[in-house]
């Protein structure tokens, strides 16, 4: 990446930061609404190596709280929308893109990769599961994204153990599946929040997605700044992670 572009981070975080972050890889599953502007944080920090794992287009919908949806991206594959942004930030970045539904058979693909991160942004609870057993059997380091829809509160988010969350169906579910497998969730990582969720909980009727992959779920609210933190508080771990790294 140009001197000039990364030249505030690297009074940050030193040359030697900055050549381990051009030199990494690192994974990004799920494009949305924190996939995205976790995506944003990476690429802007000099990351060498993307791989971009996504199966849907953008919607509409989507504007309100994910960085890559626009009136022109609308109907774009994700993927395709994200590498072009990465390219016009970073020219030198390497963008390999994943068109498809994460299952097991992909999870195995993605680790034996064998990245120097991966970021987990799924919404589908299988397949966050599948991802993370598979992180979890193959110690590829990940940073997992919990629920961030129906927050407000940007000072509730935190990054911790999947052990310590409370307040988050998402997470609770996430442990309940992965203790049912033998999986040691005390190793994976996440992003959550401590806010708790309002009750009775203000439901919408289910958006099928673009490919009908997955089960349809109830639309939740949710707003770009809470997603935003999310994201964000992801990227900043992961490139923390990296270049303190040996």
């Amino acid at each position: 990446m140009h001197d000039e572009r990364l030249k505030r981070t690297r009074l940050l975080l030193g040359v030697d930061g900055i050549d381990k972050l051009e030199q990494a890889h690192v994974v990004v599953v799920g494009l949305g609404a924190v996939g995205g502007y976790a995506l944003e944080g990476l690429v802007r920090s000099g990351i060498g190596r993307l791989t971009l794992v996504d199966f849907d287009v953008v919607a509409e919908s989507n504007i309100n709280r994910q960085i890559l949806a626009t009136s022109d991206t609308i109907g774009s594959p994700k993927v395709e929308v994200a590498k072009q942004r990465i390219h016009s930030i970073n020219p030198d970045c390497r963008v390999e893109l994943i068109r498809g539904f994460l299952d097991e058979a992909m999870a195995e693909q993605l680790c034996a990769l064998k990245p120097d991160y991966l970021v987990d942004a799924i919404d589908a609870l299988n397949s966050k599961v599948n991802l993370l057993v598979c992180c979890t059997n193959h110690k590829t380091p990940v940073v997992s994204s919990m629920g961030a829809a129906l927050r407000r509160d940007p000072q509730k988010v935190r990054i911790g153990r999947l052990l310590d969350i409370h307040h988050c169906p998402l997470g609770k579910s996430v442990r309940q599946r992965m203790r049912r497998r033998d999986i040691d969730i005390d190793w994976v990582e996440c992003v959550y929040s401590t806010e708790p969720l309002p009750n009775p909980l203000p439901l919408a009727e289910p958006e099928p997605n673009s490919e009908d992959r997955g089960r349809l779920r109830n639309t939740l609210g949710s707003m770009s700044t809470i997603t935003g933190i999310f994201g964000l508080t992801i990227a900043n771990q992961v490139i923390l992670q990296i270049t303190s790294s040996q």
